[in-house]
C-alpha cells in the first residue's frame, strides 16, 4: 500500500511540475518579441542575404548593395587572371561563414585570410543572387527578356533588351549595370581566366533570371536565360551606354 501511495503523490507531484512548466512556457511564447520588434531596437541586424534588393538598397541609402560593390572590386584586384573565375567553386563551409559574417557583422573585410580563396567571394557573391527573394531581373520582366532575345534581326533584339533594361527598378538597373560591367572585364580576360562571354551567360543565367512558376521546358527557358546574359555582355556599350553611344 505505502509504495502505491507514493507512487500516486509522485505522479501528482509530476503533474504539477509539468503544468507549471507549460504554463511558464505559454507565458514565455506570449511575451516573445516579433524578429521586426527586435529589428527595430537594434538587437537583430537586418539581413542583406535573403531581403529583397530594395530593401538592402534602402537601409543602405543606397542604389547598390554595398556587398555587391565589395566584391566585385575585391575580385577586380585579386581574381580576374584565376582560371574559371566564377565557374569554380568556392568551398562550401567557407562560403557560408561569410553569409553569416555579412548578416551579422557591420564591418566586413574581404582581404582577412580566411577569404583568401578568390572562389569563396565569387561563390558568395553568386549566392547573394539567387538567395534574393526576387531576381535581380523581376519576375515580371522575364517573358519580356525572352521574348526580346528570340528577335531574329540583331539591331532590333537588342533594342529591345536595352529598352526593357531601362525599365528595371532603380536598384536593379544600377546593380544589373556595375554587375555586367563588371563580368565584361572577367571576359575581356578569356585567353587568361578561360572566361567568355558564354561561359559567363551559362554561369549567371538562371542566376540572375527565372520564372516565378517553372512551367515548359526548363532546357529552353535556360537556353534563353543563358543567352540574355551573353548578349548584354556582348553588347554592353549598346545596352547600357548613353542614347548617343
Amino acid at each position: 500500500l505505502i509504495p502505491l501511495v507514493f507512487r500516486l503523490n509522485y505522479s501528482a507531484s509530476d503533474t504539477n511540475d509539468r503544468n507549471r512548466v507549460k504554463s511558464r512556457l505559454k507565458k514565455f511564447i506570449s511575451r516573445r518579441p516579433s524578429l521586426k520588434t527586435l529589428q527595430e531596437k537594434g538587437l537583430i541586424k537586418d539581413q542583406i542575404f535573403g531581403s529583397h534588393l530594395h530593401l538592402v538598397c534602402e537601409r543602405e541609402k543606397s542604389t547598390v548593395p554595398q556587398f555587391v560593390r565589395q566584391c566585385i572590386k575585391t575580385v577586380e584586384r585579386r581574381g580576374l587572371d584565376v582560371d574559371g573565375i566564377y565557374r569554380v567553386s568556392g568551398n562550401l563551409a567557407t562560403i557560408q561563414k561569410l553569409r553569416f559574417v555579412v548578416n551579422q557583422e557591420e564591418k566586413l573585410n574581404l582581404d582577412d585570410s580566411q577569404w583568401e580563396d578568390i572562389h569563396v567571394v565569387t561563390g558568395a557573391l553568386k549566392m547573394f543572387f539567387r538567395e534574393l527573394p526576387e531576381p535581380l531581373f523581376p519576375y515580371c520582366f522575364f517573358e519580356q527578356f525572352v521574348e526580346a532575345i528570340k528577335i531574329q534581326d540583331n539591331a532590333t533584339r537588342i533594342k529591345s533588351i536595352r529598352t526593357l533594361v531601362k525599365k528595371l527598378p532603380r536598384p536593379n538597373y544600377e546593380t544589373m549595370k556595375i554587375l555586367f560591367e563588371h563580368l565584361k572585364k572577367i571576359a575581356a580576360k578569356e585567353s587568361v581566366n578561360l572566361m567568355s562571354t558564354q561561359s559567363l551567360g551559362i554561369v549567371f543565367g538562371p542566376t540572375l533570371l527565372r520564372p516565378e512558376k517553372e512551367t515548359g521546358n526548363m532546357a529552353v527557358h535556360m537556353l534563353y536565360q543563358n543567352q540574355i546574359v551573353e548578349l548584354m555582355l556582348s553588347e554592353y556599350n549598346k545596352i547600357f551606354g548613353s542614347e548617343e553611344d
